[in-house]
């Protein structure tokens, strides 16, 4: 996997992604926009030596980006991962549903999802599901449950989590362990996270705790799923 400190975003497909899929806004900001005039992203993956060029419109991918999808067969609850490898090159990792990185057989591009063991670079082993409350929102801080301690993607030295919506966009908020609860929380975001999302008292999010214990960890929430 390339150099987890190049500037990256993580994007659960969604139904009708092979239309394209929106760069979120924060990355968009950061990394894009006024950096370059160039329109043309570069895709590159692990899957083959080719290089597939898809159009940027606006904060879009879209020319290109179906032929990338279909060559790498994804799928709706698959998950990629872009990373900037400069030049408006991305290296592009996916991951299945089980959220383990998939693995591709040369030169078919045959699809399989690795063994846990051979993924060492990024954990998903945590998942939890978060209500929004009157006490939270008030003390804009959200207690993580007991189960994180043992998520290897965090670690007490941790001083930030990026938080990750179904759409790809992210929000930085503090993250802490209280010493005394034994527990991880995050303050100082989760309330502009919660308003930037329309949240209600009462609302529920299912979170997915991303990273590989030594950058900042995501906390990204899952796509509902159909019944």
């Amino acid at each position: 996997m390339p150099n987890s400190h190049k500037p990256h975003f993580l994007k659960p497909l969604l139904p009708d992604f092979h239309s394209g899929v929106t760069i979120p806004l924060g990355f968009f900001s950061q990394h894009i926009e006024g950096k370059t005039n160039r329109k043309t992203w570069k895709l590159r993956s692990d899957a083959t030596d080719q290089t597939w060029e898809v159009i940027q419109e606006g904060r879009r991918l879209t020319g290109g980006w179906k032929d990338f999808t279909t060559a790498h067969d994804l799928q709706i609850g698959d998950i990629v991962i872009f990373k900037h490898e400069g030049d408006m090159v991305f290296h592009v990792t996916p991951f299945g549903p089980s959220c383990c990185e998939i693995q591709y057989t040369h030169p078919h591009i045959i699809k399989e999802e690795a063994d846990v063991d051979d993924v060492p670079s990024f954990s998903f082993d945590y998942c939890f599901q978060a209500e929004v409350t009157a006490s939270n929102l008030k003390e804009d801080k959200l207690y993580l449950p007991e189960g994180a301690t043992t998520c290897t993607a965090l670690n007490k030295q941790c001083q930030e989590i990026i938080l990750v919506n179904k759409e790809g966009n992210s929000w930085t908020v503090s993250l802490r362990f209280s010493e005394a609860d034994g527990m991880y929380y995050i303050r100082r975001g989760w309330r502009k996270f919660c308003r930037a999302n329309r949240c209600a008292i009462g609302d529920l999010f299912v979170f997915n705790v991303v990273g590989d214990g030594k950058t900042t960890p995501l906390m990204c929430v899952c796509p509902e799923r159909e019944e």
